[in-house]
């Protein structure tokens, strides 16, 4: 116990040496096309509370399809890294980016600095080889920061709460496509998502070290957009279906509207409920979660799409001809923890395998092997692994996450929280 208090004094110590109590926000601009790829910085802010994590902090969580890191000028030592993925990056995988140049938003949250620092993005593609990178100076007294002093909350409900940010992990809901006269419809769809999240395991299990706000912001028109059916809306944050020509695929591109809605309450992680009864939603690592509230599985989408963008987890499902089909390079280890092409499967599940599976196991054998090595995952039906015959990140109808994804999560919970063990 004693070793335990000191090692978390030790790092509480290395973020106050290093860090003010503030976040420093930094808007990107990701922009190109299939051959040529560009990052540029759209602004700098600071708000008034540091959400995110004390501990680990020169540590990536996990590789993402991006990094961020950020290098004491004076020093030159590393003294925080993030990781992330982007909607950019799945665009450039689609057959418009080889034929049209197109820009998109990002936000990175940072602990602010309290000497100047550079801070280096960098966007990977499949192949893990570097697309882009930009490394630009930032001075805690820079004039041109915008700072955003304390204001009036925006109206809100607090569903969770479990502890204070400097402990727990801070999750917002958000209200797209719903009108200022269905803020208590809003309030109930938002609690009906976090008992959701938090009745499959792990987070059920976890539910102490999470605080989750649900905060009303408003749109013009009730609904969302479908473009498929002609559909627009005008909404808080734009968001439509048919993102990349899939009807289900439910995304924003306005991440700085985001933000702006949430700039005055600690947040870490960003959940959209979009008010329709259409089928979809979308999950972009360390970016956001959007879900269809009023589909009969929500529930389990919901749950779903957190794991994306929460945990880092890839879809487990595959189709024949799907659009995504190829998007793991055989020669590659995907840096997602729950599916593999088995060149570095060491590093992954390989520990949690019964002595004797067979590898690649064969689907007929599921009920013998709870954890194996079945093909078909990462939306290829070949060349590409998952742990499980099914998990929540494989279909509506798996009660919880497979063994391996529930260790992932765990795992990256208490990386945040920075302890050694949270059972």
């Amino acid at each position: 116990m004693l070793l335990g208090l000191l090692a978390a004094v030790a790092e509480a110590q290395d973020f106050d040496a290093c860090f003010a109590d503030s976040t420093l926000r930094v808007d990107y601009i990701f922009s190109g096309d299939a051959s040529h790829v560009a990052v540029s910085v759209s602004g700098l802010s600071s708000l008034p509370r540091w959400a995110g994590r004390r501990h680990n902090l020169p540590q990536l969580p996990l590789e993402g399809n991006g990094q961020v890191v950020m290098t004491d000028v004076a020093s030159g030592e590393v003294v925080y890294c993030h990781s992330f993925s982007s909607l950019f990056q799945e665009w450039l995988e689609t057959a418009e980016a080889r034929a049209v140049c197109r820009a998109f938003e990002n936000v990175c949250l940072l602990p602010f600095p309290l000497r100047p620092v550079d801070v280096t993005v960098t966007l990977y593609d499949a192949h893990r080889k570097p697309q882009a990178t930009l490394t630009h100076r930032v001075s805690p007294d820079d004039i041109l920061i915008r700072h955003r002093a304390d204001s009036a909350l925006p109206p809100h409900k607090t569903l969770l709460r479990s502890g204070s940010s400097r402990r727990c992990i801070d999750v917002v809901i958000l209200a797209e496509g719903y009108t200022a006269g269905e803020t208590a419809l809003f309030y109930a769809d938002a609690a009906t998502a976090c008992e959701s999240l938090f009745a499959h395991e792990p987070f059920k299990s976890l539910r102490r070290w999470f605080n989750v706000v649900a905060v009303a912001t408003p749109s013009a028109d009730s609904g969302i957009s479908v473009p498929r059916l002609g559909l627009w809306k005008q909404t808080a944050f734009g968001s439509h279906f048919s993102t990349f020509y899939s009807d289900r695929y439910l995304t924003t591109s306005r991440l700085f509207a985001l933000h702006d809605a949430v700039a005055d309450i600690p947040y870490e992680h960003i959940v959209v409920l979009a008010n329709t009864g259409e089928y979809g939603g979308g999950g972009i690592y360390n970016s956001c979660t959007l879900t269809a509230a009023h589909h009969p599985d929500f529930g389990p989408v919901v749950v779903h799409e957190f794991g994306h963008s929460f945990a880092g987890l890839a879809d487990e499902y595959c189709y024949e001809g799907d659009a995504m089909n190829g998007l793991y390079p055989p020669d590659v280890e995907p840096w997602e923890p729950n599916i593999t092409t088995l060149v570095r499967f060491g590093d992954k599940w390989q520990d949690l395998l019964a002595p004797g599976t067979p590898l690649p196991t064969p689907l007929r054998s599921a009920s013998c092997y709870p954890v194996g090595v079945y093909e078909g995952g990462g939306y290829s039906p070949r060349g590409v692994y998952r742990p499980a015959a099914d998990c929540r990140m494989r279909s509506n109808d798996s009660p919880d996450f497979c063994p391996v994804c529930q260790r992932a999560i765990r795992r990256l919970v208490e990386f945040y929280i920075g302890e050694t063990t949270i059972h």
